[in-house]
């Protein structure tokens, strides 16, 4: 049984940093890619990034190029969303999830796990 649980999630301001923390539980992280995804009311999952089971290659969204980081360490079984330069446009809850299969990573539907999401407020 897999288990994901993020935090670090909050109340920002506009330009400010934040960095998100997604703790892996269970089987063996490195057979898993790892992606972030995020979602407000009313819309689907949004991709933002993900990174491959060794975390040597990532890609973004444009939305999150430049600004955001994805980070893996398969040691520690955790990853992580670096995010810069903040902007009310990013409030959202924020979901990591982790697929084992090589099916795009921008696919919500293509990861088996998620966790319960934290939520991010970038006031203006």
């Amino acid at each position: 049984q897999v288990r994901l649980v993020e935090s670090g999630g909050g109340t920002v301001q506009t330009g400010d940093s934040l960095v998100l923390s997604c703790a892996f539980f269970g089987d063996v992280f490195n057979t898993y890619g790892v992606g972030w995804f995020r979602q407000t009311p009313g819309k689907e999952r949004e991709f933002l990034a993900a990174t491959s089971r060794s975390g040597a290659g990532a890609i973004y969204a444009d939305s999150a190029k430049g600004r955001f980081a994805i980070i893996r360490n398969n040691v520690g079984k955790t990853a992580w969303l670096q995010m810069n330069s903040l902007e009310p446009e990013d409030t959202a809850t924020y979901y990591c999830g982790v697929r084992s299969s090589w099916l795009e990573p921008e696919v919500a539907a293509n990861y088996e796990y998620w966790g319960q999401g934290t939520q991010v407020t970038v006031s203006s």
